[in-house]
């Protein structure tokens, strides 16, 4: 059995040897060049979601949901996501992908957005949730999946260049540096930034993950904190992760109106991380040159679908295939003028 070492310790490198280990794998080890979940998985805003845009991404959503059902509170919280929309456009576009998101086994439904205590509602025309989403602990997380593949004999090595470390197979998980390791990936970072308010006043235990469907704003509970989010009007494409300001009091702004309660709450933190961007949004998947394997490029969407990405990999590497199609997501799609843009890249 060849001896596969996995590059990059963070969700989907976690979740890979996790799932290598399962299937039998005796020799694998799990490199890190920092801390494991010390690069974009531990700075993650911390959702689940199976409300994607495209029938390849929901479906990699859709094979995630058992293992984070399986972990549970407090590492997962099925809390839900709910989409709201304040104009026509919104709505129709809610509307249709709830259409395809049903077709597919996920169970979105239109409901009344009042359910919410507390969020502001006098001008939402439409509202949809999945109940079966919800929030998590990323690095938590990541940090189980590593003790059990330790404990299932996976070596796990932090501080340590996975191309230093003798192989038969290199899988490059490194999200947003992933092309340090192999140039040909066109995965490019981009910089995002998140905010943490609060404390706030009797945040209901089951706020769901919500978010604005016209502007991307979204928001979840904390503890007694909300955690901010919103995709940014001018990409900033630089791996120099930095926090705009400007941008954390924007996000307060949009919070105190769609969340009154939280109005004036103070920031608790500010950061930024790095989305590893792919031209179309979708991840690149499969073997990328002779022993060398890519799973990266994720664009944003790494955590929550890195259950069924570690499953399918190991699969893959071990039995030449998997339960799920991964044609979609091979790199030569790029070549081939092959693309499906993911839209609801939060």
């Amino acid at each position: 059995m060849a001896r596969i070492v996995v590059a990059g310790a963070g969700a989907v490198g976690a979740s890979i040897a996790y799932h290598l280990a399962l299937l039998g794998a005796r020799d694998v080890a799990l490199c890190e060049r920092g801390e494991i979940a010390g690069g974009a998985t531990g700075k993650a805003m911390g959702g689940f979601r199976q409300q994607f845009s495209s029938e390849a991404e929901l479906r990699l959503a859709r094979a995630s949901l058992e293992l984070f059902a399986e972990l549970g509170p407090p590492l997962f919280e099925q809390v839900g996501y709910l989409f709201v929309a304040t104009t026509a456009d919104g709505t129709t576009t809610l509307s249709e992908r709830a259409a395809l998101q049903q077709s597919l086994g996920v169970p979105v439904e239109e409901v009344d957005a009042r359910r919410v205590r507390g969020l502001r509602v006098d001008d939402v025309l439409a509202a949809y949730a999945c109940w079966e989403d919800g929030v998590a602990e990323p690095a938590e997380i990541t940090r189980e999946l590593v003790r059990r593949a330790a404990e299932r004999g996976v070596e796990v090595r932090e501080h340590t260049d996975a191309r230093q470390v003798k192989r038969d197979v290199l899988v490059i998980a490194c999200g947003a540096t992933s092309s340090e390791l192999w140039p040909e990936l066109p995965v490019r970072p981009l910089c995002r930034q998140l905010v943490d308010v609060g404390p706030v006043a009797g945040l209901p235990a089951d706020l769901p993950m919500t978010i604005e469907e016209e502007t991307g704003f979204h928001f979840r509970r904390r503890g007694e904190t909300l955690r901010l989010a919103m995709p940014e009007q001018t990409a900033r494409w630089t791996a120099d992760a930095f926090v705009d300001d400007a941008l954390v009091e924007d996000k307060r702004e949009r919070l105190a109106h769609r969340y009154p309660p939280a109005a004036g709450a103070p920031i608790v933190r500010a950061w930024a991380g790095l989305y590893d961007m792919t031209p179309d949004a979708h991840p690149i998947v499969g073997f990328v040159g002779d022993g060398v394997y890519a799973a990266c490029g994720f664009s944003g969407h790494g955590f929550m679908q890195s259950p069924a990405v570690g499953r399918a990999v190991a699969e893959e590497l071990l039995h030449g295939e998997s339960e799920l199609d991964l044609l979609p997501y091979r790199l030569e799609r790029f070549a081939e003028g092959v693309t499906f843009p993911e839209l609801v890249v939060l």
